[in-house]
């Protein structure tokens, strides 16, 4: 079966026209999932962005994640969030605040111990992989492990993911990021690779 499509927000984007080029790439292949990267922005500018997105994201039927901000995705009615700093006590705090109805995922995963440490706690996902920028050598290998082994579901994140390197994995997820966003297209892009992955499936 193909993996499902959750797309992560560039790190450093234009908040003023991003969530139009975010409509026009949901209007392409079904995506399951969307974290809003923070990037450098501070409190009040994550929070106007991540406002937007929420809408735009749900509005095309996705689930809108925030990073690391239990109380902003209460506030916003965002649908969960992806845990990657605090360790298993930030993971409790989260799966407290939002379960059973918010989704908690967790990322910035190095090991298997980590991996194993965290999916114990009533995560929704575990995520290998970067979130963008340099691509993580071990995740592949990581996600092919965790999917061959464990119920909780893997997410794949490779920031160089394109339709000529379609994930090969096994995770129910494939994250996809810098490769959708710099290309001259992204909705084309998206929905090359979506292709691609498919015809593997």
């Amino acid at each position: 079966m193909a993996p499902q499509l959750y797309l992560i927000t560039p790190a450093n984007l234009d908040p003023a026209q991003f969530p139009r080029q975010l409509m026009a790439v949901l209007s392409g292949p079904e995506v399951s999932a969307i974290l809003v990267r923070r990037g450098t922005l501070d409190d009040a500018a994550y929070a106007t962005l991540a406002e937007r997105l929420v809408q735009v994201g749900q509005a095309a039927g996705a689930a809108v994640l925030l990073e690391d901000n239990v109380e902003l995705a209460r506030d916003l009615g965002a649908d969960g969030v992806h845990i990657t700093e605090g360790g298993t006590k930030a993971i409790r705090a989260a799966v407290s605040a939002l379960k059973s109805d918010g989704i908690v995922g967790v990322g910035n995963i190095r090991t298997r111990h980590d991996a194993m440490s965290f999916g114990e706690l009533d995560v929704d996902y575990v995520m290998f992989g970067s979130l963008g920028g340099k691509i993580d050598a071990d995740a592949a290998d990581l996600a092919i492990w965790w999917a061959s082994t464990f119920e909780v579901p893997a997410v794949y994140a490779n920031p160089g993911a394109s339709a000529d390197n379609a994930d090969t994995t096994g995770a129910e997820f494939i994250a996809l990021s810098d490769t959708i966003w710099t290309a001259p297209d992204p909705k084309e892009a998206l929905a090359a690779f979506a292709k691609a992955v498919q015809a593997k499936a």
